[in-house]
C-alpha cells in the first residue's frame, strides 16, 4: 500500500475517533465468509464500513478505534499451511507498517483481548443491524466486563450506531474515491460498448444470440481492465424481458428488431459503478422504439440539469417525472380523457404504470450506497400525505440538499407491458438510461458518458 493511500485511511479513522469522545470505543467487524454449497464458498467481499476505515480486504478481521484515536486491528495470523491452500495473509506483525494502524493482534485472541479494551469505557459504537449475531457478541463481551465490576472496573452503559457517523463521512467522496469511481465507470462503459457491437455482429452473421452471450462480453471487458468484480448481478434483458426491472441475464434470445436493456457495471478497488443503456439489438431503432427512447433521454437530460450543489435530492426525480408524464400523454400511453392534464398525472401518479421507480440513488462502496436521503439540518420538519395509489399515509421529510462530492445515479425509464389500453406498437418495450453523476457547484460531472446515449451515436457505434 502506497504511503498516500495509507494516510487517507488514517485520516478517516482519526475523524471517526473524534465522534466517540474520550470514553468511547468503536468495534467495526468485516464481513464473514459465506457458504455457497457444501464445501464451496461464495466469492468473498469485505464489509464496506470496515474497508472504508482500513483498506484491508482479508476476512476474519475486526477494527477497534478508541476516542483517543488509537486504532487496533485483529486479523488472521500467519499460517504457512493455510496460506498454501487459501493464499497470502498479511498477519498481525506486518499490519501496523502496511495499514498504518497502531497495533495488531491475532483474530484468535479477540474474545480475550476485547474485554480489556472495553473496561472503563463509557460508550460502545458498532454497526447496528449489519452483521447477523454481532449484537450477541457485543452483549457477551459486555457481560464479561460486568463480572469485573466488583474489582473496580466500570462497564460501558451507552450503545451507539457507528453507521450514523460513517454514513455521513462516506456520503461525500474524497479525491481518492472519485478517481477510483471515474476509472470504474470508464471500465463499465467499455463493457457496454463491447456488448452493443457484439449484438449487432452476431445477428448480422445469423448466429443464435442469447442474453448470456452479451453478459459474457461485459464480464470480459470488466476483468480485462482490472476490475475485481461485477458491482451487482448484471441485467441483460432482450425484448419483453426489459419490462422486468430486476431481470437477470439468462438464456433469453436476442431477436432482430428487439431492444436490449443492459444494466451492468464493475466494482473496482471496492467502489461500484452503475450504468444502464438500451439499444436496438441489430443496431437500428424502429420508429416506436425511437419515440419512447427520446422521451426517456429528454427526461434524463432534465434530471441532469437539476443535479447540482444546493438542489434537493428529489429535484432530479421530479424533473424527470414531469418530462416522462408529458411524453406519455403525447404518445398515447396515457389517455387524457381518463387521467387529465400533466399536473393531474403527476398528482395522481398515473404515470406509475410505466415508470415505477425513483430516478436515482447514492453510489460508492455499495452500489446502493449509504447516506440519508433526508436533510439532517431539517430534522423535525415533516408533512403527512396519502399516497394516491395505495392511500397509505406517508411521512414526508425534506429531501437531502446536494453538496459537491456526493455521487448519485440518474436513471429514468419507461416500461410498457401489453395492455388493451396501450397502443400495440409500444408493447413489450422497456427502456432505461442510467449514468453516474458527481455533484459539483454549478452542475454535475457525468463520469459514465464514455458510452453513448444519443440515438445517432448508438447507431453509429453499432455500425
Amino acid at each position: 500500500m502506497i504511503q498516500s493511500s495509507q494516510q487517507i485511511y488514517k485520516a478517516r479513522r482519526a475523524r471517526f475517533a473524534q465522534s466517540l469522545g474520550e470514553g468511547g470505543i468503536a468495534i467495526i467487524p468485516t464481513a464473514t465468509e459465506k457458504k455457497r454449497n457444501r464445501d464451496s464458498d461464495f466469492l468473498y467481499r469485505f464489509d464496506s464500513y470496515f474497508y472504508y476505515l482500513t483498506g484491508f480486504a482479508e476476512p476474519n478481521a475486526l477494527l477497534v478505534i478508541t476516542g483517543s484515536g488509537q486504532s487496533i486491528l485483529f486479523c488472521a495470523p500467519k499460517d504457512q499451511e493455510r496460506e498454501i491452500w487459501d493464499g497470502y495473509r498479511l498477519g498481525p506483525a506486518n499490519a501496523p507498517d502496511y495499514l498504518g494502524v497502531d497495533s495488531a493482534f491475532s483474530y484468535a485472541d479477540l474474545d480475550q483481548s476485547i474485554q480489556k479494551l472495553l473496561e472503563n469505557k463509557s460508550l460502545v459504537s458498532y454497526p447496528f443491524a449489519i452483521h447477523a449475531g454481532f449484537e450477541t457478541r457485543i452483549s457477551e463481551w459486555l457481560s464479561k466486563v460486568r463480572e469485573r465490576v466488583r474489582f473496580g472496573v466500570s462497564c460501558p452503559d451507552i450503545l451507539q450506531d457507528s453507521c450514523a457517523v460513517l454514513d455521513e463521512m462516506r456520503l461525500i467522496k474524497d479525491v481518492h474515491e472519485l478517481s477510483t469511481m471515474r476509472r470504474a465507470a470508464q471500465i463499465s462503459a467499455s463493457g457496454h460498448m463491447r456488448a452493443m457491437k457484439v449484438s449487432k455482429q452476431m445477428l448480422s452473421e445469423g448466429r443464435d444470440t442469447r442474453e448470456y452471450h452479451l453478459d459474457a462480453e461485459l464480464l470480459h471487458a470488466f476483468r480485462q481492465s482490472g476490475a475485481q468484480h461485477c458491482a451487482y448481478s448484471s441485467i441483460v434483458a432482450g425484448g419483453a424481458n426489459a419490462c422486468v426491472l430486476h431481470y437477470r441475464a439468462d438464456a433469453g434470445e436476442i431477436r432482430n428488431g428487439d431492444l436490449v436493456l443492459i444494466d451492468a457495471a464493475c466494482e473496482l478497488d471496492g467502489y461500484a459503478s452503475d450504468i444502464t443503456r438500451t439499444f436496438p439489438a441489430n443496431g437500428k431503432f424502429t420508429d416506436p422504439q425511437r419515440t419512447l427512447y427520446e422521451i426517456v433521454l429528454a427526461s434524463q437530460e432534465a434530471a441532469i440539469k437539476a443535479t447540482k450543489s444546493g438542489a434537493r435530492f428529489l429535484d432530479p426525480h421530479e424533473a424527470s417525472v414531469k418530462v416522462l408524464a408529458q411524453g406519455m400523454l403525447d404518445v398515447g400511453l396515457l389517455d387524457r380523457n381518463k387521467v387529465g392534464d400533466l399536473q393531474d398525472v403527476i398528482e395522481s401518479r398515473a404515470y406509475f404504470d410505466f415508470y415505477m421507480h425513483r430516478t436515482g440513488h447514492w453510489l460508492g462502496l455499495d452500489v446502493h450506497d449509504c447516506g440519508s436521503y433526508t436533510e439532517p439540518t431539517e430534522n423535525g420538519t415533516s408533512n403527512v400525505r396519502h399516497d394516491p395509489l395505495s392511500n397509505e399515509a406517508i411521512l414526508d421529510r425534506p429531501s437531502r440538499i446536494l453538496k459537491p462530492g456526493m455521487v448519485l445515479t440518474i436513471e429514468p425509464g419507461i416500461y410498457v407491458r401489453p395492455s388493451s389500453n396501450v397502443p400495440e406498437k409500444f408493447h413489450n418495450i422497456g427502456i432505461r438510461i442510467e449514468d453516474d453523476a458527481v455533484v459539483e457547484e454549478n452542475g454535475c460531472e457525468l463520469i459514465s458518458r464514455s458510452v453513448p446515449v444519443a440515438i445517432s451515436d448508438i447507431e453509429a457505434l453499432m455500425r
